[in-house]
């Protein structure tokens, strides 16, 4: 008998007669082990996401048959039904709200106050305990927020479905770069073989981007609860993490069967799933602070030309990038170098070639902070 359940969300309408549906499906439920969350789309035109929930779902079917399940898994396949429908201009705009223009990835809810306020008094000697007593704290509170529309009716969902969980993976992907890791880093490096398993080029370390994305409302409460009740045990009871699925054009069934055979491999190791664990491979660069990411800019509009490409090792100085205006009459004007600040690797860029003053043309993981703590860190 197979463990798969299907749920299916109703979210309140947002216009007449027009609702729309979020898709939960659920395996190993009642094992009594390790929970595990994973959802694809939330920045609902990131393609390669949904490509690798299709071969997730695959091969969870399979260990289901078998019997294969010690833990609970969650699957969200497309958790943005709201940004999956934002045609405009023959082009999928699934990254911010068209009703307020807000990025589906930001302001999530900060329960930290809500729930010290239930357990202050409910803690002890015990980190399990208190990890259970956290959780049901964190649902109650999640109970009382009253949404006013449809995306916060979603976002609240979503968390509701991942609130006691182990693990939470992030489906995500860039423009144009290479596989990396958004984590706290309070749980660093204990989630050094998630990195590893997705085989990360850049890890990037933070434990407040200042934006509040799901990952870290998810993961963050519990270094803070832990550090306003310092007399007792309250560990990172979330490793929650944000994976960046290469580019938007990395899309085929090779790259995704691969990526979700990583994720199974990592939940094994985890507990999850039935069978002895495999040791992770080697970490191709050790983890970096966020705050050392160097946004390349342009203070400059014309047409871009990347003289450094994705994964390769970065001076201070050196060029990254030319920004090309053919309407300056002066020669030595109509070329524009973008030179890198300091040391890092060159892990992601824009997908077109055209600058416009202030605009993010490339990204470049650095080791020494560039900005202060809280600030924020990541893109629009």
């Amino acid at each position: 008998m197979t463990t798969r359940s299907t749920e299916a969300y109703r979210l309140p309408a947002a216009s007449m007669a027009n609702t729309r549906t979020l898709t939960i499906l659920r395996y190993g439920a009642g094992t009594g082990g390790p929970k595990a969350y994973i959802q694809a789309g939330l920045h609902a035109d990131e393609a390669p996401g949904y490509l690798v929930m299709h071969h997730l779902i695959a091969e969870l079917d399979r260990i289901d048959e078998q019997g294969g399940f010690r833990g609970e898994i969650v699957l969200v396949p497309a958790a943005n039904p709201i940004g999956v429908a934002q045609w405009r201009d023959d082009g999928l705009q699934g990254r911010f709200c068209f009703s307020d223009g807000t990025n589906f990835n930001r302001g999530y809810p900060d329960l930290t106050d809500a729930v010290a306020e239930r357990i202050q008094d409910r803690l002890g000697a015990d980190p399990q305990t208190n990890v259970a007593r956290i959780r049901r704290a964190l649902g109650e509170a999640l109970d009382e927020i009253k949404a006013e529309d449809e995306a916060a009716h979603l976002k609240l969902k979503l968390l509701a479905c991942a609130h006691d969980a182990d693990i939470v993976l992030d489906l995500h992907c860039d423009y144009q770069a290479l596989m990396h890791v958004y984590i706290g880093e309070s749980l660093w490096p204990t989630a050094r073989d998630l990195a590893a398993w997705m085989g990360a080029v850049v890890t990037l370390l933070a434990d407040d981007s200042g934006v509040t994305p799901f990952d870290e409302a998810c993961s963050r409460i519990w270094w803070k609860l832990a550090e306003r009740f310092p007399q007792h045990p309250v560990p990172p009871a979330c490793l929650a993490a944000t994976i960046e699925l290469r580019g938007m054009a990395d899309l085929s069934h090779t790259l995704a069967a691969e990526d979700a055979g990583n994720i199974i491999r990592f939940l094994a190791g985890r507990g999850c799933l039935a069978g002895p664990p495999t040791a992770a491979p080697a970490l191709t660069n050790d983890a970096t602070p966020l705050a050392a990411v160097e946004h390349i800019k342009s203070p400059v509009p014309g047409v871009v030309v990347f003289l450094k490409e994705p994964g390769e090792s970065i001076a201070a100085g050196e060029v990254v990038a030319e920004v090309i205006n053919p309407l300056r009459s002066n020669a030595a004007k109509r070329t524009h170098s973008l030179r890198a600040a300091a040391d890092g690797i060159l892990f992601a860029r824009s997908a077109d070639r055209f600058a416009r003053p202030g605009r993010i043309l490339a990204k470049i993981a650095g080791r020494r902070p560039l900005r202060a703590a809280g600030e924020n860190l990541l893109t629009p």
